[in-house]
């Protein structure tokens, strides 16, 4: 650039008059802002969030102890013990997830023959200490009690997808 024309645009302010013209521009258009904690954006139908247990509608948990889940968890954050039921069905006695290791992968949930361990849409669980991220079979459990209906519909449609 020349010396009179970077005189002339100095003297003129052409740069801070652009710059009003883009505010104003912006002031009158629709706001994209959400009120966060009282309104809440669209989640993605693939969204992984805090894990959960499922029943059967019968109440029985689906979890039959094979251990897929425990096996493939590639941060080694799923415990799990089993035993034996009367009837001959192996049953969890225990099993816990943490959560400060896990990554969200969702290879639980792939790995799981009988769709007993899922990620739901639960991405608000923020705790104080570290022990509250240390699930065990007792949350793990009430998390599907908590979102059932909101997982169903996901893995409906996700079948559907498929």
């Amino acid at each position: 650039m020349s010396l009179l024309d970077r005189s002339v645009r100095s003297l003129l302010l052409s740069e801070i008059v652009s710059g009003m013209l883009i505010t104003l521009r912006y002031m009158f258009k629709r706001k994209v802002t959400i009120n966060y904690p009282f309104e809440k954006g669209p989640l993605s139908p693939r969204f992984r969030g805090e894990h959960a247990l499922r029943r059967y509608p019968n109440g029985e948990e689906r979890c039959i102890a094979c251990k897929l889940c425990e096996a493939i968890c590639p941060a080694q954050a799923i415990t799990i013990e089993a035993q034996e039921r009367e009837d001959g069905s192996r049953r969890t006695t225990r099993y816990d997830i943490d959560m400060t290791k896990c990554i969200y992968c969702g290879m639980c949930e792939e790995a799981c023959s009988v769709g007993a361990i899922v990620e739901g849409p639960n991405f608000e669980f923020a705790t104080e200490t570290h022990e509250e991220l240390l699930y065990n079979k007792d949350k793990l459990l009430e998390n599907g009690e908590i979102w059932e209906q909101e997982i169903a519909m996901r893995l409906e449609a996700d079948k559907d997808f498929r």
